[in-house]
């Protein structure tokens, strides 16, 4: 009996310590969640300044996209402007600006595995 008298501070001692390391360790993840939202943060910055082109119709129809999905520019050759054809013209526009839109998405996503470790972190609406 005397010497659980005796032992018991210590094991008070032992829960303690764990609940500092524990403390220590949520400390630390807390530290690289906001490490990894600033780098997130440059991320998009940096994406909206990196631009992708889409074609369509042999080239004759081209869009300029960033990867965070806008719209930059729509480029049409002036062959292509046939006032009977409109249809193919709205379809060619769609096809280019759907292809730059891809990669766009696809350069951003390439870019942000960089960022997360290729942990698989889907964050919708970030881009």
């Amino acid at each position: 009996m005397r010497e659980e008298a005796f032992y018991a501070p210590l094991a008070g001692l032992r829960e303690r310590e764990k609940k500092g390391t524990m403390s220590m360790k949520m400390d630390k993840i807390l530290k690289q969640a906001q490490k990894m939202q600033a780098q997130m943060l440059q991320m998009q910055e940096e994406l909206a300044k990196v631009t992708v082109e889409g074609a369509a119709g042999g080239g004759m129809v081209r869009a300029v996209a960033n990867a965070q999905g806008e719209v930059l520019s729509v480029k049409i050759a002036p062959e292509v402007v046939d006032p009977q054809e409109i249809d193919m013209l709205e379809d060619l526009v769609l096809a280019a600006v759907n292809e730059a839109l891809r990669l766009g998405k696809e350069k951003a996503n390439r870019q942000m595995e960089q960022v997360t470790g290729g942990m698989g972190l889907s964050m919708p609406g970030l881009f």
